[in-house]
């Protein structure tokens, strides 16, 4: 369910202050109605834990500060709040941790894949979220079926990415999700979705942008020729296709050539006039990524460690790995080599940039 949300001469700050006050206040006072700790599972718990999307770091910081600041004091006594006449009130006190989560660039990635864990957490947990603060790093990869309430604080610059943001919310299909958009009525571009809001969310997959990837490109290939290779492998090969197939990947060499030839072709083909050995290079990273493969299997088979493709029921070690894998640190370079992301829209080519002078002269750069 999205909500949009836009009143004159109020800034984003205070909008954000009074939405994320009025749905806490709220979700407390549904997870007291529904018996609270006491309930097993609470219907309320997805809407317990408020994630907020931001455009910008900037509006971040002034977003965290509120968090720390006020929303905490008002939350303590905001079941006080009631209209003239009323007597039951929608609302209850509320305490919550002072310090909220982030997950942003400017945290580590520890830091980022243990915020990941405790977001998954219960609202009975004691290391429970109250607020998640984020920027478009969780378009891609967060996937936590509990998470229900989102507050997305000014439309994102994109479709794609408003949409990809607020899929975080609501992949629960018995518990819907919620989507608060706040909307700064001075910026043309908000002012005009609000006023559409309706409309453009009835068909919003249509105002999707075209993505920009150069198929090939080196980061390209960095990112998604092992997802790619394991894919191929897994659907290509029945008997590799079982999640704990993956360890019988030694027994396959001539298919695993026959896909590492397919997918050279396929480069050579795009390459048109670049080096001759463009589509052998490619051919040969595949043959190499399928040796890692292999040499993994069989350590794993050593070890006595279940060896499959992703983590699942019996799977230990898993073959592929997320972007932000929480055992980074300890993985090696082989199993690092086989990190899959769940989008390739950021990958783009380098571009090289040269500085000119106002009449179009080359700037020589002279020492340092």
């Amino acid at each position: 369910l999205y909500v949009g949300v836009a009143a004159p001469g109020r800034g984003p700050k205070v909008l954000f202050l009074r939405a994320a006050i009025a749905l806490m206040a709220a979700a407390q006072a549904a997870w007291e109605a529904a018996g609270g700790e006491k309930a097993g599972p609470n219907p309320a718990d997805p809407y317990m834990t408020v994630v907020a999307y931001f455009n910008a770091l900037r509006e971040l910081g002034s977003a965290r500060r509120i968090v720390e600041d006020e929303i905490g004091a008002r939350l303590q006594r905001y079941s006080l709040r009631k209209r003239i006449g009323e007597t039951d009130c929608p609302f209850a006190d509320r305490t919550i941790a002072v310090d909220p989560v982030e997950l942003t660039s400017r945290v580590g990635t520890a830091s980022v894949a243990e915020a990941r864990r405790r977001m998954a957490l219960g609202f009975h947990k004691k290391e429970r979220v109250d607020v998640a603060l984020a920027t478009n790093m969780i378009s891609v990869g967060l996937d936590i079926v509990r998470l229900g309430l989102m507050i997305v604080s000014g439309q994102p610059k994109t479709a794609s990415e408003y949409i990809q943001a607020t899929s975080r919310v609501g992949r629960d299909p018995d518990r819907p999700g919620l989507v608060v958009a706040l909307h700064n009525v001075n910026k043309p571009r908000d002012r005009s979705h609000y006023e559409r809001f309706s409309a453009w969310h009835e068909s919003f997959y249509r105002g999707v942008e075209a993505a920009s990837v150069t198929p090939f490109s080196p980061r390209a290939l960095d990112r998604g020729l092992p997802a790619v290779a394991v894919a191929l492998a897994r659907l290509g090969v029945p008997e590799l296709t079982p999640m704990r197939a993956a360890a019988h990947i030694g027994n396959h060499g001539g298919d695993i050539r026959e896909i590492a030839e397919a997918v050279g072709a396929r480069a050579q083909r795009h390459a048109r006039g670049l080096a001759d050995d463009f589509g052998d290079r490619v051919q040969d990273r595949v043959k190499s990524l399928a040796d890692d493969w292999s040499a993994l299997a069989r350590d794993a088979g050593q070890d006595g460690v279940a060896f499959g493709y992703a983590r699942a029921a019996g799977v230990a070690a898993p073959l592929l790995r997320e972007i932000i894998d929480p055992d980074r640190e300890t993985l090696t370079e082989t199993q690092l080599r086989f990190r899959a992301p769940r989008s390739l829209r950021d990958v783009e080519p380098g571009a090289l940039l040269g500085i000119k002078t106002p009449e179009g002269k080359d700037i020589q750069r002279g020492p340092k």
